[in-house]
C-alpha cells in the first residue's frame, strides 16, 4: 500500500510516498529527474520495485511537488540533504538500504552514496552524471563561463521547464516536451517552471567525481545506448572510475525519456535493478 508521509531535512518539510513490501528484502530511496515529482518517473519505478519485494520511498525534493523549500529552484546540496533524510526514514525499517536515481537523480544518488556509508548499493538509470570539467571541455572554457554568467543574470527569474517548438526552456527541445508537455507526465503537483539559477546549479554540480569516493559500494549503471540529454560517455566514465563491484547495462533505447515510461525499456531497467539490489542488499545482511 502506498502511504503519503511527511518528514524533514533540517528545517525543510518533505513529502514522500512510502510503499512497504511484505517480507521486504531491503529498502530503497529514489530520486528522480530534474523538476520531477514523486507521482511521475520515480513513482513508476518505486511501484515496480515494491512489487519485486523492496520497501521504497519516492520523494519530492525540496522546491518541487509537495515539499517545502524555494519553489522551482534546484538546490544541489539541499537535495543531498533530502536523500540523507530519506535514508533516515528507511533506517527505521532495515539497515539494508539502497539508492536508485533516474536522470538527474542518478547523479544525486551517486553523490549521496559516496558520503553516506549506510547505503549498501546504488543504481543509476539513464543517469545525469554531471561534470563541470566535462562540460567546459566540450563547450570551451570561455563558452562555459559565459553560460554561467547568463544563468547568474536573472538568477531568481522563473522560466518554463519545457516548451513546444524549441521555445526557451530549462529543458529545451521536442524530446523533454514529449514527456513533460503531454499527458505522459500528468501529475497534480508538477509545475512547468524553474529558476534560471537552477541551470547554474546543474552546470556546476559534480556528480561524476562521486565515482572515486564510492569505495566498495556496489554500483549499477543502466543507460540507453543513445541519449541526447544524459551523456552515455559520462555513464561509461562513472562506471570505469568506481573501484567496487560494478555492473553496466546498455539498453537499445533511442531517446532519454524512453526509460521514463516506455516498454520494454522500463521493464528491462527494473529487472536488472531488482536483481542487483537483491544480490547486494541480501548478501550484506
Amino acid at each position: 500500500m502506498a502511504e503519503r508521509i511527511e518528514f524533514t531535512a533540517g528545517d525543510v518539510p518533505l513529502v514522500g510516498t512510502l510503499r512497504v513490501a511484505d517480507n521486504a528484502v531491503g529498502a530503497v530511496a529514489l530520486s528522480g529527474p530534474f523538476t520531477g515529482v514523486k507521482e511521475q518517473v520515480v513513482g513508476t519505478y518505486a511501484e515496480r520495485l515494491t512489487e519485486a519485494g523492496f520497501t521504497t520511498l519516492a520523494i519530492d525534493h525540496r522546491g518541487f511537488g509537495e515539499s517545502g523549500g524555494r519553489r522551482g529552484h534546484e538546490d544541489t546540496q539541499g537535495k543531498l540533504a533530502d536523500l540523507r533524510a530519506a535514508v533516515d526514514v528507511l533506517a527505521g525499517h532495515t539497515d539494508q538500504i539502497g539508492l536508485v536515481g533516474v536522470c538527474l537523480g542518478g547523479g544525486y544518488v551517486m553523490r549521496a552514496a559516496a558520503t553516506d556509508p549506510r547505503v549498501k548499493a546504488v543504481a543509476g538509470i539513464a543517469g545525469a552524471y554531471n561534470s563541470p570539467a566535462f562540460f567546459a571541455q566540450g563547450m570551451g572554457i570561455d563558452n562555459y563561463r559565459g553560460a554561467l554568467a547568463s544563468f547568474l543574470a536573472g538568477y531568481d527569474d522563473l522560466i518554463p521547464a519545457v516548451a513546444p517548438d524549441n521555445g526557451e526552456a530549462a529543458m529545451a527541445g521536442d524530446e523533454p516536451y514529449s514527456y513533460y508537455g503531454t499527458e505522459r507526465s500528468t501529475a497534480e503537483h508538477w509545475r512547468n517552471e524553474v529558476t534560471r539559477g537552477s541551470l547554474h546549479s546543474l552546470m556546476t554540480f559534480d556528480a561524476l567525481g562521486a565515482a572515486d569516493l564510492l569505495g566498495a559500494t556496489p554500483l549499477l549503471v543502466v543507460h540507453g545506448k543513445v541519449d541526447a540529454y544524459c551523456s552515455p560517455e559520462l555513464a561509461s566514465q562513472l562506471h570505469a572510475r568506481a573501484a567496487g563491484e560494478k555492473e553496466i547495462v546498455w539498453l537499445d533505447a533511442t531517446e532519454h525519456v524512453d526509460l521514463y515510461d516506455i516498454e520494454p525499456y522500463v521493464t528491462q531497467a527494473v529487472d536488472v535493478t531488482t536483481a542487483f539490489l537483491a544480490k547486494h542488499l541480501v548478501t550484506q545482511g
